[in-house]
């Protein structure tokens, strides 16, 4: 991957991978704002090929029956924690900020600008930019 360049995200479900240790996986977890209000469901997350790193979640919310209608892409570096007991993500922000952030258009014909976007909307660092870290949790690894 070129510096200043994301690479090619895709689902996990669509990479034929899992994540590394399998108690690790948030698939199907409740997503939780700072304050516990409930945001939506882990429906996948988006791996950097590349890197093999997890990058966003996406966060199915409103629908019927547990089926998503709405769908957020929130960066993983907005998690707090993660409760593998309690099934849950909480997040470090507020809902109406994660309502507010830009609505994904899979007809989007510059994937990069909507990742920009969604980084400076939530005032982080896209995951391509000089000096960033990966959070060290989570760290899954895909095999």
């Amino acid at each position: 991957m070129a510096q200043n360049e994301p690479g090619e995200l895709v689902k996990l479900e669509d990479t034929g991978k899992t994540v590394a240790d399998e108690r690790e996986d948030i698939r199907g977890y409740a997503v939780k704002a700072a304050s516990g209000e409930d945001i939506g469901t882990v429906e996948d997350l988006l791996i950097d090929l590349d890197e093999e790193k997890v990058r966003f979640l996406i966060v199915a919310s409103g629908g019927f029956l547990g089926i998503g209608k709405d769908k957020s892409f929130i960066p993983i570096d907005a998690i707090k924690s993660i409760n593998e007991e309690n099934k849950d993500v909480l997040l470090d922000r507020s809902r109406d900020q994660v309502a507010g952030a830009p609505g994904y258009d899979p007809e989007l014909a510059d994937v990069k600008s909507f990742y920009e976007g969604v980084y400076g909307y939530y005032g982080l660092s896209p995951y391509w930019s000089t000096g960033y870290a990966h959070p060290g949790y989570p760290y899954y690894f895909p095999r």
